[in-house]
């Protein structure tokens, strides 16, 4: 269980240090003792009637009060015309009453003592308020337009429509998305362990009805929609500790919160996308995001059936060369590897195969499934058993014996019972794209722990999602340095704030006037840089010349300069002229919502134009910060280019590695960007660097 990461009474939206009190707080959201539906209706087509309908199934664990102002009966039962007729304070009340009703509704149950509220209704006037009157009375609100809650372990159902009970927690801003992840599941064979419609996160957020899951026994996966991210840095936390716990989180999104593409004053600010942000912010707490709901549920349903992959790479096996080429260009395009197998292999699977079967990856079987089904087997096994593949996908035709020819049931099935053995023996998952519907092979598959899938894309993609949980959650902490506080602006402040991370710098001087540059071309060696240190982007500003032969040269571009920006602290530095050297960008941006994020890239003057960047979570260590490398386009300069020597990769990730943890050392920090990096084959160079304060020192 992680340290306390959401929030109890008093504690605002978002709150850094959110109180130890939150999970007894959340109670009433997953089996209050008594319930109240205010607004309960006879009437179908009302909110109030499925909440009421929903309520009374669990009257049998608890008590359940129906108000309507009517009075009368609802489905039977009596119904209050207020809450203050109730015979009993409830501990959750669910309002489904008209906006301009809400307001006094809340004051008459905060009045009685209620501790918690279910918002159905949307457009309510002045929502903060509400939620913080809410608040300072010890309460709690989920919600405001929510489309409900489940809970099939407690019979708590307030929510429009029917669930089924299952595995898969659902924790969504959008509740007709989430009723159609739920109704997905359900048409796959699986179920609803938990299902909360956030809504407008008035006041509980994600975050903590995420904590709360941790100890459920009955969610094995997480679906999560969001289309905001309040509370991202506990989010991470909280994702981190499900995965930990055996429960991975499948994240939908539509483009992330606003403050997130918000640009910064750096490049690094405006090189990063929201999606780029949440795809590092899941991979740091081993989650994955997936883009449409489908795709959450097929990727629940491997997860929740088979062994998920170690890794990423996979075997390919069918019965027809079109349709294992076909895989194996789907499975390179979600990345996965589909590596040539090796030689031993290789001549393994050939000794059991016609002249004419392709046996390197993908593995063609050239007819012979058609000879012997138990080929089949045979090479599914010897693939599973390999060390080469942590997948292994079956395509084509297996699954449609039983369809077409029903004497071959029995033996097709048979099989399939034999190949789930086999996976199990191997602690790997066999994936089977089949080209049958349905029918007994189909069942017996997914009975027997063999994810089977209709499409080729589904499949692979299945598996590719889920070979991308096989990253563990990483620490994201890093205590404050007493040290790393930023003192001053510009070039030669940013300089003082990295010296801890053993960065390097040109040799260079501060000059203020003429005879000072004079002086510094005395010691310096030419050629010589003259920058601007105060301004953020010299090179917009013409801040910064480049060059300079001679200390004549450098004096006429002091004066020159100097004539257009006034005074200020002027650097002259010796250039950096080494040859064979590839320019780095290199970032720490704090984003608004998720927290501090780092950025390696193509740098130099064309960073924003190219925009080849790779982002993670912040801080990294050696193992994150090579595989940013690994992502970048422009990768194989850094290795060597057309007969150019390698660069000093190694240093580069020391740096990576070292200014990150340095940046998210400062929390009075809000941008860190170091551009260019000059990595060259004797080390790395930085010859421009910008520190930007937050504005909450």
């Amino acid at each position: 269980m992680i340290d306390t990461t959401t929030l109890a009474p008093g504690d605002a939206p978002g709150a850094a240090a959110p109180s130890p009190r939150r999970r007894g707080a959340l109670r009433a959201f997953r089996d209050p003792a008594s319930v109240a539906v205010v607004g309960a209706s006879d009437d179908p087509a009302k909110w109030g009637y499925w909440l009421a309908q929903g309520a009374l199934k669990g009257r049998d664990r608890r008590e359940v009060h129906l108000v309507n102002r009517g009075g009368g009966t609802v489905l039977g039962e009596p119904a209050y015309p207020s809450l203050s007729d109730l015979p009993a304070v409830p501990e959750l009340v669910a309002l489904c009453v008209p906006p301009a009703a809400v307001p006094a509704v809340v004051d008459e149950a905060l009045a009685m003592g209620v501790r918690g509220f279910l918002g159905i209704t949307a457009g309510v006037a002045d929502e903060p308020a509400i939620a913080a009157r809410i608040r300072a009375a010890g309460a709690r609100i989920v919600g405001m337009n929510s489309l409900g809650i489940f809970d099939a372990s407690t019979d708590l159902q307030l929510a429009w429509g029917h669930f089924a009970p299952g595995g898969i927690a659902v924790i969504s801003q959008s509740g007709q998305l989430g009723s159609e992840i739920a109704g997905l599941a359900e048409r796959a064979g699986m179920g609803i362990s938990r299902f909360i419609s956030i809504g407008n996160q008035t006041d509980v957020i994600a975050a903590e009805l995420l904590e709360d899951l941790v100890d459920d026994e009955r969610t094995r996966v997480v679906a999560l929609y969001l289309e905001s991210f309040a509370g991202g840095e506990q989010m991470i936390r909280t994702l981190a500790a499900l995965r930990k716990a055996g429960k991975p989180t499948l994240l939908l999104t539509v483009g992330a919160s606003d403050a997130s593409t918000r640009l910064a004053r750096s490049h690094t600010g405006s090189m990063t996308s929201a999606l780029d942000v949440v795809d590092a912010a899941a991979r740091a707490a081993g989650a994955v995001r997936v883009h449409t709901p489908s795709r959450i549920v097929e990727v629940a349903r491997l997860l929740m059936t088979a062994e998920p992959p170690a890794g990423g790479r996979v075997a390919i096996v069918g019965d027809s060369g079109g349709q294992t080429g076909i895989a194996a260009d789907v499975a390179h395009d979600a990345g996965l590897a589909v590596a040539e197998f090796s030689r031993e292999l290789t001549d393994g699977l050939a000794a059991q195969l016609p002249a004419g079967a392709a046996c390197a990856n993908p593995v063609d079987l050239a007819g012979a499934g058609e000879q012997d089904l138990a080929n089949y087997l045979r090479i599914v096994r010897d693939l599973l058993e390999s060390d080469e593949a942590d997948a292994v996908v079956l395509t084509g035709y297996f699954g449609s014996y039983a369809v077409d020819n029903p004497a071959l049931a029995e033996r097709e099935t048979a099989l399939v019972e034999q190949m789930a053995a086999a996976a199990r023996a191997a602690g790997k998952p066999l994936v089977i794209h089949s080209m049958a519907a349905g029918g007994p092979a189909i069942d017996a598959m997914w009975r027997h722990g063999l994810p089977a899938y209709p499409s080729i894309e589904t499949a692979v993609g299945a598996v590719a999602a889920a070979a991308r949980l096989s990253t563990p959650p990483r620490s994201l902490a890093v205590p404050p340095a007493r040290d790393a506080e930023l003192e001053g602006t510009g070039y030669l402040a940013a300089q003082k704030f990295l010296a801890p991370t053993g960065i390097r710098f040109p040799a260079g001087r501060t000059v203020h006037s003429e005879s000072d540059a004079a002086a510094a071309a005395a010691v310096l060696t030419a050629p010589y840089v003259l920058k601007a240190s105060w301004l953020e982007h010299k090179s917009e500003s013409g801040g910064v010349r480049i060059g300079l032969p001679d200390a004549h040269a450098l004096a006429a571009a002091f004066n020159a300069m100097h004539a257009r920006l006034g005074d200020g602290d002027y650097v002259v530095e010796e250039m950096d002229g080494r040859s064979d050297v590839v320019e780095v960008i290199l970032g720490v941006r704090r984003d608004p919502d998720m927290g501090p994020v780092v950025l390696v890239g193509a740098g130099g003057t064309e960073a924003e134009l190219y925009k080849d960047v790779a982002v993670e979570m912040a801080p990294v260590d050696r193992a994150t910060a090579h595989g940013m490398l690994r992502r970048l386009v422009s990768r194989p300069l850094l290795l060597g280019w057309r007969g150019r020597p390698a660069v000093d990769v190694e240093s580069l990730v020391d740096l990576i590695v070292a200014v990150s943890q340095r940046a998210v050392s400062a929390p009075d920090v809000d941008d860190v960007e170091v551009n260019p990096l000059r990595v060259g084959p004797d080390g790395v160079v930085a010859v421009d660097a910008l520190v930007i304060a937050s504005d909450r020192r």
